[in-house]
């Protein structure tokens, strides 16, 4: 063998030991999904069950998952221990859901089983931006969950902060909701309760309200203010007790306050500047305005043509017998 074979050798040796020394132990499970038999990988804060053919996704979950960044206002420490369901098709995300999530949904947080799934689908688009922005989110329910060891959060509260730790408010989808109050179609936030909506527009509502409430309440006090919130919230046993503490308004003022400022900050100019459908159907109206005017500057040329004299009028060509 040549010294350089050698040394190609050496190297593949090498790292294949490197491989094999931080990607963790697999074990096969005895429960089964959807008729597919599902292997288990343990990292340090999250083990992950998956079907045999996405272990490669599965091992760059763990590690995702492993290397979180602390959520905002809470201790390092948590979400721990979690157990993560990649369930590789619709039929196995039901089978572990029970059914109760709407089909339209790519993950679910189940904080009592400190569980999360996630349908992984075509497999490595949970691996995109958005598929890590599902995992942080529902990492985020897991996380606000063990912070506030058994208390229950206002539904509109603990959407709205797994979206802010998940990557925030989009201010881009604004208009939707300064166009929602305007026409007094978006809900109160107390109504955002056990019952979420199931459609998928409602929804998409009720999780913009949420984000945007909670980005604007910690606005300007930040991962500080959620930290001094969760530990009263803690000491008092009550959101709104809490929340009357620390902010020094009631749920319902903060909810006009915040009212107002979407109106404010989002006013009609943003609306119009930033709403593809209103563009859209303007562009939509101008080109059947075109169109119809065409069409009666045909039918104008038409009468106009109809009342010419004809290049070869008959009387030019008729013979005069005699």
């Amino acid at each position: 063998m040549s010294i350089h074979a050698a040394r190609c050798v050496g190297i593949l040796l090498l790292s294949l030991t490197i491989f094999v020394t931080v990607v963790p132990a697999q074990e096969i499970l005895s429960d089964s999904l959807a008729g597919e038999a599902y292997h288990r990988i343990t990292g340090d804060r999250a083990v992950i069950d998956f079907a045999a053919k996405d272990s490669l996704i599965a091992l760059a979950v763990v590690r995702f998952l492993d290397g979180q960044d602390a959520l905002p206002g809470l201790r390092d420490s948590v979400p721990h221990a979690v157990r993560a369901v990649l369930a590789h098709s619709s039929e196995a995300f039901d089978e572990v859901t029970g059914s109760a999530v709407p089909e339209w949904s790519a993950g679910v947080a189940i904080p009592r089983l400190n569980m999360l799934v996630v349908a992984i689908g075509e497999g490595f688009q949970i691996l995109d931006s958005e598929g890590r922005r599902t995992l942080r989110h529902e990492w985020a329910h897991l996380g606000l969950a063990d912070a506030l060891d058994g208390l229950r959060a206002p539904r509109w509260f603990d959407e709205g902060y797994a979206q802010w730790a998940s990557g925030g408010f989009r201010a881009m989808e604004s208009w939707k909701l300064r166009l929602l109050l305007a026409l007094g179609r978006a809900p109160p936030m107390d109504s955002l309760t056990l019952s979420w909506p199931s459609g998928r527009a409602e929804a998409e509502i009720a999780y913009l309200l949420s984000a945007s409430a909670v980005t604007h309440l910690f606005a300007e006090s930040g991962d500080r203010g959620m930290a001094v919130f969760v530990e009263q919230w803690r000491l008092h046993r009550a959101f709104e007790l809490a929340f009357r503490s620390v902010f020094g308004l009631t749920t319902s003022q903060f909810e006009e306050d915040w009212k107002k400022h979407v109106k404010d900050r989002y006013g009609w100019l943003f609306v119009l500047s930033h709403s593809t459908i209103i563009w859209t159907a303007l562009a939509l109206i101008l080109l059947l305005i075109v169109r119809v005017r065409r069409g009666r500057n045909w039918e104008k040329m038409a009468r106009l043509r109809a009342k010419e004299l004809p290049d070869h009028p008959a009387y030019w060509t008729q013979v005069i017998g005699g």
